[in-house]
């Protein structure tokens, strides 16, 4: 199973520091929203009909128990209490309230897992078994 690096975790906490600031000058009106769109995007949040939708990649395919309990916790406290798994082999969550982002994957971040490339046009994270078919 893949492990973050140093590299990783600066990374992936630098994006989330970056999205924390998009958001605030988001809310604070210095974003419209046509400019937060791709900003958002990238980190994985949708806004659909009912209210934003935040995908979550599974690294590489994998998922450790402790990924997966860090999942049910961030639905428990931000979600309605679940999320799914979708067919392109992430997680989601479909109602989370978008102010609450930056700390979703502030917390995730915590457990090795992120929203990077989830949304948008983007490499999909497609894991198959190579003897199937």
């Amino acid at each position: 199973m893949y492990k973050y690096d140093a590299i990783d975790r600066q990374l992936i906490n630098e994006r989330v520091a970056q999205f924390r600031d998009q958001v605030r000058r988001w809310k604070a009106g210095e974003l419209t929203d046509d400019e937060f769109r791709p900003l958002r995007l990238q980190n994985g949040l949708y806004i659909q009909r009912h209210g934003p939708m935040l995908r979550l990649a599974v690294p590489y395919g994998l998922l450790s128990a402790r990924q997966l309990r860090k999942f049910a916790d961030i639905a428990r406290r931000y979600d309605r209490g679940f999320g799914h798994f979708t067919t392109r082999h992430n997680l989601q969550l479909n109602w989370v309230k978008l102010e609450d982002a930056p700390e979703i994957l502030a917390e995730l971040a915590e457990d090795e897992l992120h929203a990077i490339q989830t949304s948008g046009n983007c490499i999909r994270n497609v894991t198959t078994d190579h003897f199937a078919g």
